[in-house]
C-alpha cells in the first residue's frame, strides 16, 4: 500500500466520520439554541429544561438517520476491506 492510497483511506475515514457524528451534533445544537432562546426570553433558568429535549431529539434524529449512518458505515467498510485484499493479493 503507497502512502497515497493511506492519505485517501485516512480523507474518507474522516468524512464518514462527519457524515456519521453530523445529524447529532447539528440537532443537539440546533435544540440547544432554541431552548436558550426560550430561557433568555422567559427568564426561567431551569438545567433540565435544556437537557430533556435535547435527548429527545438527539434518539429522534438517531432513528431518522439510523438508516443512512449504517450504510454510510457498510459502505466504507466494505470498500476498506476490498482495499485491504487488494493489497494481500499483490
Amino acid at each position: 500500500m503507497q502512502e497515497v492510497d493511506v492519505a485517501v483511506v485516512l480523507r474518507d475515514l474522516f468524512v464518514v466520520v462527519l457524515k456519521l457524528a453530523a445529524p447529532g451534533l447539528l440537532t443537539a445544537m440546533g435544540v440547544g439554541l432554541v431552548v436558550s432562546l426560550i430561557q433568555a426570553v422567559t427568564q426561567i433558568n431551569e438545567s433540565t429544561l435544556a437537557f430533556v429535549p435535547k435527548v429527545l431529539a438527539l434518539g429522534a434524529a438517531l432513528m431518522l438517520a439510523g438508516p443512512f449512518m449504517y450504510a454510510t458505515l457498510t459502505d466504507f467498510t466494505h470498500g476498506l476491506l476490498d482495499r485491504l485484499i487488494a493489497v494481500g493479493g499483490q
